[in-house]
């Protein structure tokens, strides 16, 4: 009875749980940044390309 209370008990592996959440989270975001990002630095440089190319 008491390996089943002291089971229940134990929280270590819910805290890997929502450490392991809060990752995803933070890297779903950051790939989602990047990509924002991406595009308009490649216009940017598409732009500067066209120009360089026109002269």
């Amino acid at each position: 009875m008491k390996l089943v209370a002291r089971f229940l008990k134990n929280e270590s592996g819910a805290t890997a749980i929502e450490y392991g959440l809060i990752a995803a989270l933070i890297s779903v975001a950051i790939i989602g940044g990047a990509s924002a990002v991406g595009g308009g630095v490649n216009d940017v440089f598409v732009g500067i390309s066209t120009e360089l190319n026109v002269n």
